[in-house]
């Protein structure tokens, strides 16, 4: 009699983890109308990648006109609902750093990040530059430096920490 009970028991909560791992929503293409989380500034006038984080109830992503900012919200603990997606723009797919594309979202979770390069953002600050393809990381750090990293691995104060403004950043072309 406890057999069958078992069974049911493991059936159900096998049922319970496929509901838990839903896929994310699509990410959404970047329009003139989007406008930036933190600063309500338009996303689309700043080079530079850009993120998307998609909340539980909410019907549109925020956006970020700059990576390291999306990053910071991850990091922060302060949020406004449960996260469900998170998206960054693919620079080595990206026309150039000026137009880093509209469309060409990489889910955060599986891109390659590039921390410490002397780049800057869309927000004037060191960026936080996303690549899907490993090579395409390798190719810039290589070119701008910093370390390639997965976005749990970026360590809070590269995106929390005070900003150096007398720092020397360049903007790629």
């Amino acid at each position: 009699m406890r057999l069958p009970l078992i069974a049911a028991a493991l059936l159900a909560l096998a049922a319970c983890k496929e509901e838990a791992a839903v896929a994310p929503p699509d990410p959404v293409p970047l329009t003139e109308e989007a406008l930036s989380f933190f600063c309500q500034m338009n996303v689309a006038e700043h080079g530079g990648p850009k993120g998307q984080i998609h909340l539980e109830g909410y019907p549109a992503p925020l956006f970020f006109a700059q990576t390291r900012d999306m990053v910071a919200y991850l990091k922060s603990p302060e949020r406004d609902a449960k996260i469900i997606g998170v998206y960054v723009s693919d620079m080595g797919e990206a026309q150039s750093w000026a137009q880093p594309g509209i469309e060409n979202w990489v889910l955060a979770e599986g891109a390659h990040f590039v921390v410490g390069a002397k780049v800057a953002g869309g927000m004037g600050a060191q960026e936080v530059v996303p690549f899907k393809e490993l090579q395409d990381a390798a190719n810039f750090a290589t070119q701008w430096g910093g370390q390639i990293m997965s976005l749990d691995a970026i360590p809070t104060e590269a995106v929390l920490g005070p900003i150096d403004l007398d720092q020397t950043l360049e903007t790629p072309s």
